[in-house]
Formats: structure tokens, sequence, C-alpha cells
């Protein structure tokens, strides 16, 4: 069974799902980024970059326990562990990285500052909502022009790169979007959230998770606590190896 520490976010919801759509068992450990869990050492241990998802897999390639951080380089490991969601041919399988790529440099950073300086950021910054939205609009159009001409991103097959970009997705309106303007990425939308898969991955930790009305969640997430935090599980760390 493999161990996954998540929370009900876009990147949480990529690795439920494909744990749901390839049958694998998995044991969800809950890791509120609001009240600071992933400044856990053990968390840390598995994840240095105090980032959700993680996951540990007992039975890993080589027999032996592996874990693992990043939530792309999950889907991919996934995807070997079970031969499903990433084409065999070589060619399919770069049409499918590139795109996975695409939303782990793309959709989910630009997204993400959407979402932050739209609804988060203390001060309503008028350049930063301006950029970040126009910029999340044209990722929309570039997804749209994808889906004109082919059913899927990386084309004829449901794959990781859908997988990965379907959560990011789910909150176009945070995002100053209109998905009704984008009727290929609309299609391609509504038959992804249709899957049982889906359905099941989207609701773990759903009823878990707050909107961030708490100042201290907020200062957690994108305060300085975060960076001080992090130096002092640094400097525990340190000192520790040296005593070893």
């Amino acid at each position: 069974m493999i161990d996954v520490y998540t929370w009900a976010t876009p990147n949480g919801h990529k690795i439920h799902i494909m744990l749901e759509e390839c049958g694998l068992e998995y044991k969800v450990h809950p890791i509120n980024i609001g009240a600071g869990d992933q400044f856990g050492d053990d968390f840390l241990k598995i994840s240095p970059n105090n980032k959700i998802p993680a996951i540990v897999d007992p039975d890993g390639p080589d027999g032996k326990p592996i874990s693992l951080f990043e939530s792309g380089a999950i889907l991919l490991y996934l995807a070997s562990k079970t031969g499903k969601f990433l084409p065999e041919d070589v060619r399919g399988k770069y049409d499918a990285l590139q795109w996975l790529m695409f939303q782990m440099g793309g959709v989910g950073p630009m997204l993400g500052q959407a979402h932050h300086f739209r609804i988060y950021a203390p001060e309503k910054i008028e350049y930063a909502v301006n950029r970040y939205t126009n910029e999340a609009k044209r990722l929309y159009g570039v997804i749209d022009k994808q889906l004109s001409q082919h059913p899927w991103l990386a084309g004829n097959s449901y794959s990781i790169a859908d997988i990965a970009t379907f959560p990011w997705l789910r909150s176009w309106k945070n995002q100053g979007v209109e998905i009704d303007a984008y009727p290929h990425l609309k299609r391609w939308f509504d038959t992804i959230a249709a899957r049982p898969a889906v359905q099941r991955g989207v609701e773990v930790l759903a009823g878990e998770r707050r909107a961030l009305q708490d100042d201290k969640a907020r200062e957690m997430l994108f305060g300085a606590t975060q960076y001080q935090r992090r130096r002092s599980a640094t400097r525990i760390a340190r000192a520790g190896s040296e005593k070893g």
C-alpha cells in the first residue's frame, strides 16, 4: 500500500486521481498546510521542499521502499509502475511529457499566482492581478487550441498530462476565466470530470480543507513563518549531522 502525504489542492488531487485511475491501494496522511504540518521533521525527510504531495511506496522498483516528492515525478513513477497513462511508443511518450512539463512549468505556477493575487494577497495590486489573469487566459487559449485538434492533450489517449492539468482548471472562476469561452477545453474538462476515478480523487480530503480566512494560516502559507520554520529545520538537521 502506498502512503500518500497530501492535502486537497490541485497538486494533491493530481496524485489522488492517478492512484484512483490506476486502481492502486493507498493510505492518506493529511498534511494540513494551513496548520504548518509541512514543516514537520518526518515530512521534511520525504519532501525536503516542504511541499505536498509526497509518497512512500514500500514496494519500489528494486523491491525496496522509495519516497518521492514533486507531483510530476510522482505521476511519472506511478505511470511506470503500472504501465498506464503514458504511451509506450516513443513519439507518444514525448507528446505526453511535453504537455506534462507545460503544466508543471506554466499552468501550475501561473494559475497559482493568479489565485494568490486575485484571492489571497492582503492588498490588491492591479498590475499583478492583470498580469496573471491575462496569463491564465493565454494558457487556457493554448490548451483550447490543442484540444481543437485532439481529444486529449497528448493526442488520442488520456494520459498523465490530462491528469496533471485538470485539477488546476477546476478553479477557473478564481482565475478570472470564463470557461465557456474555450469550448474545446470545456468539452475536455467535462469529459474528465465525469470519470468515476476523477470524482473519487477530488473528494480526497475535500471535507478537511477550509478557506484561508485565518490570519495564522495565511501567514503559514505566504508570510515569513515558512522561511523561519525552514531555517530552523535546516539548523536542527545540520546540528544532528554534526553530532553524528
